[in-house]
């Protein structure tokens, strides 16, 4: 049965896009600059399957002959208005959205901070734009003692609760998190609500895995419908499921990290029959992009280079492997958030020519409308297919 599995290496991006200077990202260079900045930088395995190939991609310093280039490869430019993680992964599905998520550069409302207290009994600390890491051991000390969770937000649609598990149990925090999403529609509208537990171990505030994204649900039917519409699974890796508000979705897997997103989908492979495994690995973005982090970032993707030949070998006859990211998060860029770049795409599998240089395709849509071809499925609305051009046969 012909399957595609999908990885978003998330915030992977490849360059700068045109109109990065209006999103104050001129410049900006995620694979690039992590890669300078990494002791003994190597990824052969992105590199054989085209990632030196890509045009503009680190300066083209890892080109290499197309003869002996694994699968198809290219770039995409991002249609969609903003740099946010819904913005692209909607858009790989098949959504453009024209007008940005709202944004909270001043903090929310004073007015919304009321309700919020009166809808859950608690006061908050923080309310400014701030790193996640920061922001715990800044607010920490006194929301242990008060029992007042920490709410931030960044550059994107966010509103971020922080709280200790132990003076916030993680249902509770769940349940605080809900409420908020509720509340953040209409004026106060939102792209996403994330619980942000952590725990003191030997004396240093660390987050845990059990962060949870609450996310609006797509305006419209995303790719992820039209397949499990067609009967066929869909299984979602990582935080896909609260990507997507579990939309089309037919199976859901919690990761802890990029490796047991590896490991996870590599179980799914054996288990899933057909259609769609769809995992984002978020480890280059939470604990290296955001955190300007470049020497982290670059041993984050050699990790990941290194699982590559266990996912290639686990591929079945008619599989399709695409790998790509939803947006840019430059670890030397000023700031601690995303950046407005080029993704990578990367095609392999039996039945994909090799060498085939894809450009630069116009939407992140044209992947998805790819493997909408691909699966025989309904198409989504945006998107051109490069199907034709790569496949070996129909």
């Amino acid at each position: 049965m012909k399957r595609v599995i999908l990885i978003v290496m998330d915030s992977v991006g490849i360059g700068a896009e045109p109109d990065a200077e209006k999103y104050g990202d001129a410049g900006t260079d995620t694979f690039l600059h992590a890669a300078e900045n990494t002791t003994g930088f190597a990824v052969p395995n992105l590199i054989s399957l085209g990632m030196g190939n890509i045009e503009g991609a680190a300066c083209g310093r890892w080109r290499t002959d197309p003869a002996g280039i694994q699968g198809a490869f290219g770039r995409m430019r991002e249609l969609s208005a903003g740099k946010d993680t819904i913005t692209g992964h909607w858009e790989i599905a098949g959504i453009q959205t024209q007008t940005p998520f709202k944004t909270y550069p001043d903090g929310f409302p004073k007015e919304f901070l009321d309700k919020f207290r009166e809808e859950t009994g608690l006061e908050c600390l923080g309310n400014y734009p701030a790193s996640g890491t920061e922001i715990i051991e800044e607010l920490g000390p006194e929301h242990e003692k008060t029992g007042k969770p920490i709410v931030y937000t960044s550059a994107d649609s966010v509103f971020q609760i922080a709280a200790n598990t132990a003076v916030i149990p993680l249902e509770r925090l769940y349940e605080i998190c809900q409420t908020a999403r509720n509340m953040l529609q209409g004026e106060w509208a939102c792209g996403r609500v994330i619980a942000r537990p952590y725990i003191i171990k030997d004396g240093k505030r660390i987050r845990t895995s059990e962060r949870h994204d609450y996310a609006v649900s797509p305006p419209e039917e995303t790719l992820l419908d039209k397949v499990s519409a067609a009967g066929l699974p869909v299984c979602a890796i990582g935080k896909i499921h609260d990507i997507f508000n579990g939309r089309g979705i037919t199976e859901s897997l919690h990761t802890e990290n990029n490796m047991d997103g590896v490991d996870k989908t590599l179980a799914a492979m054996k288990t899933v029959r057909g259609g769609l495994i769809f995992t984002n690995l978020v480890d280059f973005d939470s604990l290296y992009g955001h955190r300007r982090n470049p020497e982290g970032y670059g041993r984050a993707l050699m990790e990941f280079d290194a699982r590559i030949p266990e996912i290639r070998a686990a591929m079945e006859e008619e599989d399709i492997l695409i790998l790509t990211a939803d947006h840019g998060t430059d670890p030397m860029h000023h700031g601690f958030d995303h950046t407005r770049e080029y993704v990578p795409v990367l095609v392999s599998g039996a039945g994909i020519k090799r060498g085939i240089d894809l450009g630069t395709r116009a939407s992140f849509a044209d992947c998805g409308q790819t493997i909408a071809d691909y699966l025989g499925v309904e198409r989504t609305v945006i998107g051109e297919s490069f199907l034709k051009g790569i496949i070996k046969r129909d």
